[in-house]
């Protein structure tokens, strides 16, 4: 409740008006007791409890990724232990348990073997990663932008090429956008400062296409399917089929393109400038077109 960590929220009341994937997100939740009871809750009715796996003890004061360039610039940092530590121990309470667990955001090269162990021991588990900890990494912070300040932060190379054989290879079942919008005058401060999160709705699909480029079938199971899978969307992830719902897009992975302005209200993005290959041209929804690259429009 609240997001603090202390007591359960009413989860009868949320399970009856739909809420299937309960989480704390932004928030990590520390009492391991409290987690249990949510997960064992959960467990009873087939939902999911999704985690932002983050030891506020080890994180508390953070900006970025602890490591040689947080070194350089004098900025504290957060290990990646932070984030292996808590999914560790997640992944023990939900074999107590048998509750579908959801790792959200997944950023460190040492939570992977974690949910592969987890998944080849038969656990219900399943990751996330975003577009932007596929593409950038903690050295592009040396230019102090906030726009590279994410949460959690963009790590070492290491863990960026490891998230993409991890995406590739399944472990990582899907991607996830993160999208938190902030306005100029958030962003328009110095980097400590800086709000952290970004927006990643509208090039999500070309950034996967250009750092990973995986196969079609592939690349729509990651970005389309599996999420609707996990989130119980049964009218979203499906096959092209007669009479079946129309909410479609239209992606070309050949085509190159620059961002440089948003439908988003917010254009705090690292995406700005950075050459993609692969585009969405069209977003159709129950039948409607709601977006249209090619005419520039779009339909809120």
């Amino acid at each position: 409740m609240g997001r603090i960590g202390e007591t359960l929220s009413h989860l009868d009341d949320m399970w009856a008006a739909g809420v299937r994937i309960f989480s704390d997100d932004g928030s990590s939740v520390d009492d391991a007791g409290l987690l249990r009871l949510a997960m064992e809750y959960v467990a009873e009715r087939g939902g999911v409890i999704a985690q932002h796996a983050e030891d506020r003890g080890l994180s508390r004061g953070g900006h970025m990724h602890e490591g040689s360039v947080s070194s350089r610039l004098g900025i504290r940092g957060l290990p990646s232990a932070a984030e292996e530590i808590v999914v560790a121990r997640d992944l023990a309470l939900a074999r107590l348990t048998g509750v579908r667990y959801h790792a959200q955001h997944v950023s460190s090269a040492g939570t992977i073997p974690l949910v592969r162990a987890a998944k080849a021991d038969g656990l219900r588990i399943t990751a996330e990663v975003t577009p932007h900890h596929l593409v950038f990494n903690h050295e592009h912070i040396l230019s102090l932008d906030p726009a590279y300040k994410m949460y959690p932060p963009l790590r070492a190379s290491t863990d960026v090429d490891s998230l993409r054989g991890a995406l590739v290879e399944g472990v990582i079942d899907a991607v996830a956008t993160d999208h938190a919008p902030h306005s100029a005058f958030e962003t328009e401060v110095t980097f400590e400062e800086a709000p952290r999160g970004v927006i990643g709705l509208e090039t999500s699909a070309a950034a996967v296409n250009t750092a990973v480029g995986l196969p079609a079938e592939d690349f729509f199971d990651r970005m389309s399917v599996k999420p609707a899978e996990i989130a119980g969307l049964e009218r979203h992830g499906q096959p092209v089929s007669e009479g079946g719902p129309a909410n479609l897009m239209i992606f070309d992975p050949d085509r190159s393109w620059t961002p440089r302005l948003f439908a988003s209200k917010s254009q705090n993005t690292p995406f700005i400038g950075f050459e993609l290959r692969g585009r969405v041209l069209a977003t159709i929804f129950e039948g409607l077109i709601t977006h249209d690259t090619r005419l520039a429009v779009t339909h809120r």
